[in-house]
């Protein structure tokens, strides 16, 4: 994963443009951003549609200020109130940690788990598809599940999609089947996000 997207991004530009395939989950996802925060923002309500070419503010405007005050009380809602309990975790797939989160610049987001190409990837709990394709390259074929208001996971580095957003899903169910990295070396990229931000996946799943 190059470390441009794979990393929080240290300059953080004012709006994005929405691209083909993008959802509001996989551009909150790009920035390390709470998708609930860009919907604030842009005055979406509590809806997520999202249309192609649509100019999307990434930060709070400063010209209006009810509208700035209303999105910091939205942001300190997200960090602080709105934290719902996280799901019973289970691991995404068989095999061991290539790479610890904060190892490197490639997990500064998430884990490394490595195995064979077309071994199975399953939904590390029960969720909603909210984003399937390759609109995040560096993450190669990419999914993205929401548990809750607060909980997501995503897996990356697919070879095959067997969900699509929009896809009701089981904790275990089987979701994908591995690829490999931009070196061809086979593995899962794995993360657990808190309200928009990557936490330490091992913190969550159980031993093995």
């Amino acid at each position: 994963m190059l470390t441009a997207c794979s990393n929080a991004l240290r300059w953080q530009p004012d709006y994005h443009t929405v691209r083909s395939g993008e959802t509001l989950f996989s551009i909150a996802m790009r920035y390390n951003l709470d998708y609930r925060q860009i919907a604030s923002w842009n005055q979406l309500g509590s809806g997520t549609y999202i249309r192609q070419g649509q100019r999307l503010r990434l930060k709070p405007g400063a010209a209006n200020t009810a509208s700035q005050r209303n999105s910091t009380q939205t942001r300190s809602t997200v960090s602080t109130t709105t934290v719902l309990p996280a799901p019973t975790w289970r691991w995404p797939t068989r095999g061991s940690v290539l790479l610890r989160f904060g190892a490197s610049s490639k997990t500064n987001s998430g884990i490394r788990i490595g195995g064979v190409r077309g071994q199975s990837i399953y939904a590390t709990a029960a969720g909603e598809v909210v984003y399937a394709g390759t609109g995040l390259r560096s993450y190669g074929q990419l999914l993205i599940l929401k548990h809750n208001e607060t909980w997501l996971s995503a897996y990356g580095f697919n070879s095959k999609l067997l969900v699509a957003e929009g896809d009701r899903v089981q904790s275990g169910q089987k979701i994908a089947e591995m690829g490999a990295d931009s070196g061809g070396k086979p593995l899962l990229h794995f993360e657990i996000r808190r309200n928009g931000q990557p936490v330490d996946p091992l913190r969550y799943l159980p031993a093995q």
